[in-house]
């Protein structure tokens, strides 16, 4: 995977958005990282630390402040020409959150699936563009049948999936998967999940799977990038980042996730990080090499820190 172009490369990204003249909330502010083909790329964090911003920038919702985002070998950060944008149209979609409110309710299943289709004519006739919304269905496990009815008519899981066939009609070599799964029950979760695993062997596509669910982040991502407050804090492999954490909100983090086992659970002590008393500086750290795949950010004081105190118990 590591020796294919990425499909994806973020360079110092910025979102920045004026509220007024003496105002502006830095979104995400200069964060760096690649997608190869077939992978999926975990970004984590709490609410408000960037994550979406940083999908819906990528695919152009946003107009990015500054920085550069090549995707297919072609720079989609500025303008673009028609063939560009086509491309990225084409090539990138994103599945989002809440299923219901991206899915026009005056409209049957058949027609929202097919929009992308309709919309970029890449089909001769009507039977060849209802037969490809059938696969489709049949590929996400719902049926045929579905096609002539409306949302309305369906459960959360079930919309989501129409959501994730509505994406992969295009055949996209990059779905933004943006908190696809937190408004579903546990168990949806976990079929929705292990779809989007089944989707992406079968045709190599790429996931930048945005969440703050950590453990359901471990079990579908190859890499992890862990957001806050806009910062890229650190980045690396599921495994390095679930059993080797450096920065102290990564540690925080994993701290925070449930054990099942009632025993382990009772001892569990769940770490609080509090930037403005951690005493660390974002804006002047940069990103230090740990291994090959593993980054963190950090001024060189810090780091020292962070390695005097990597085996801490989080």
């Amino acid at each position: 995977m590591a020796n294919q172009e990425p499909i994806l490369i973020v360079k110092d990204l910025k979102q920045h958005f004026k509220i007024n003249r003496n105002f502006t909330v830095k979104a995400v502010d200069g964060i760096s990282f690649e997608i190869h083909p077939g992978e999926t790329y975990g970004l984590v964090g709490e609410s408000g630390s960037g994550k979406s911003t940083t999908g819906r920038s990528i695919i152009r919702l946003y107009k990015p402040t500054s920085g550069s985002i090549i995707f297919n070998g072609k720079d989609i950060s500025g303008k673009m020409d028609k063939e560009t944008l086509s491309n990225l149209r084409i090539n990138m979609q994103m599945i989002f959150q809440d299923p219901m409110a991206c899915l026009n309710p005056r409209r049957k299943v058949l027609d929202i699936i097919a929009e992308g289709l309709d919309i970029h004519h890449t089909y001769q006739t009507i039977e060849e563009r209802n037969e490809k919304v059938y696969q489709i269905l049949e590929l996400v496990g719902l049926s045929r049948e579905h096609a002539s009815r409306y949302p309305h008519q369906f459960s959360g899981g079930q919309r989501q999936r129409i959501g994730i066939a509505r994406a992969l009609i295009m055949n996209p070599s990059l779905i933004i998967a943006d908190e696809a799964i937190s408004a579903l029950d546990v168990s949806i979760q976990a079929q929705v999940v292990n779809l989007m695993k089944k989707i992406q062997k079968k045709t190599n596509i790429a996931y930048l799977f945005i969440a703050h669910d950590l453990s359901m982040v471990k079990y579908i991502s190859n890499r992890i990038g862990v957001l806050h407050l806009g910062h890229l804090v650190e980045t690396g492999t599921s495994e390095e980042i679930f059993n080797h954490p450096l920065h102290p909100y990564t540690k925080s983090l994993l701290s925070a996730i449930p054990h099942p086992n009632p025993d382990v659970e009772k001892k569990r002590v769940s770490l609080t990080y509090n930037y403005e008393e951690s005493g660390l500086d974002y804006e002047a750290g940069t990103q230090h090499k740990i291994t090959d795949t593993h980054y963190v950010l950090a001024t060189d004081e810090e780091l020292k820190d962070f390695m005097a105190h990597q085996n801490d118990l989080y």
